[in-house]
């Protein structure tokens, strides 16, 4: 996997790991505007099915929540709804999502989140990869964690959620 080590972004996300002590890899790439996982996984150099997208919704009281997904993936609303024990759940608007998360749309990660409390999911499959790269809370900046963070340190719990 490539990597530009310097100047590493100090973001909230960087500051929940780093309280955490959890074990992490700085990866810089050149992001590109709308350009996805899929650009991504290219400007890194790995499987597209290793970057879990961080994608923040709402249930139908209009509370937020979040679902980690593979970046190859799509998530089914009907599906978390129906795992979560929901009426429904829908994708939040983008300012929305911004004012949430405290993350501007293409840099979000499930890590340092401004909203305390919002519930975090993540496809079951996610656990059974060796590693996983995730936003590190800006626009061209992932980490690589063991998925097990997920659960110690974000609380996330797998649901099937998949198309």
């Amino acid at each position: 996997m490539k990597s530009e080590k310097s100047d590493i972004p100090v973001t909230a996300a960087v500051r929940q790991l780093r309280a955490a002590k959890a074990a992490f890899e700085p990866h810089l790439y050149k992001y590109e505007e709308r350009g996805g996982t899929a650009q991504a996984a290219r400007e890194l150099g790995i499987d597209e099915h290793g970057i879990v997208k961080t994608i923040v919704l709402k249930d139908h009281a209009g509370k937020p929540l979040v679902m980690l997904m593979h970046g190859d993936r799509e998530i089914s609303t009907k599906n978390l709804a129906r795992a979560l024990g929901e009426k429904s759940v829908e994708l939040c608007e983008r300012a929305e999502a911004e004012r949430h998360s405290g993350y501007h749309c293409g840099g979000t990660s499930p890590f340092g989140f401004r909203r305390p409390g919002v519930r975090i999911f993540a496809q079951r499959s996610i656990f059974d990869l060796p590693w996983i790269c995730i936003n590190g809370g800006q626009r061209g900046f992932f980490v690589k964690i063991d998925p097990a963070l997920l659960r110690t340190v974000l609380g996330a719990v797998p649901v099937d959620a998949e198309q």
